[in-house]
């Protein structure tokens, strides 16, 4: 009974500090400052080194039991380590960094922005400038044709004027003219009836 029991105890023992393979896995260390790493997987075995806060390590295996894992860290040391202390994810160590390469390249970006937005915003004023300056050539040019219709329109009037004065002045000498000539026809007409009788009677006479 004794020898079965014992049998039965240490294999109890061994499974409880059996490793479970897993595949290997990128990890890194809780953002605590430090953390210890052991020999083996659980509280009882010593400790043989430390490992920085945010230092990225790879998981090798787990040890379900003991809630430890087995890493290898950037010196190609393998040890053991609480789960509870490790981060799938980046911490600040790494992170920080990357976020401020991250903010200087968008300040970069930013600024390349900027100035091309100037850039742009100076060629879009130079061109309104011209724009303008078009504008205005074409207004005075307007104006300046208006101008000269008015001065054409005026002496355009003012020939017209002078055109209605030459055809009165006409119109007025043709009717004097038409009244002398109309004068001396009533004249002819009342005096050569009393002309030509007269010369007839003297013909019979001298017959």
């Amino acid at each position: 009974m004794k020898k079965s029991h014992l049998t039965i105890l240490t294999l109890l023992v061994l499974s409880a500090t059996a490793p479970t393979h897993a595949a290997e896995e990128k990890r890194y260390i809780s953002d605590a400052l430090s953390t210890w790493v052991r020999s083996g997987p659980g509280n009882q075995y010593r400790l043989v080194g430390q490992l920085n806060a945010g230092e990225e390590v790879t998981l090798l295996q787990t040890n379900d039991s003991t809630h430890y894992g087995q890493i290898r860290d950037t010196q190609g040391r393998t040890t053991w380590i609480p789960l509870a202390q490790l981060n799938v994810d980046p911490s600040l160590r790494i992170r920080v960094p990357q976020l401020e390469q991250q903010v200087k390249e968008l300040t970069n970006k930013l600024t390349n922005i900027d100035g091309s937005w100037n850039q742009r915003t100076a060629e879009m004023q130079k061109k309104v400038g011209a724009s303008d300056s078009v504008i205005n050539g074409l207004k005075d040019e307007n104006q300046k044709l208006k101008n000269e219709l008015v001065v054409a329109q005026k002496k355009v009037n003012a020939a017209n004027v002078q055109l209605d004065d030459k055809q009165r002045t006409i119109i007025m000498q043709w009717f004097m003219y038409g009244g002398g000539v109309g004068g001396v026809g009533l004249l002819l007409g009342l005096l050569l009836p009393h002309m030509i009788p007269r010369r007839k009677r003297n013909d019979r006479w001298m017959n």
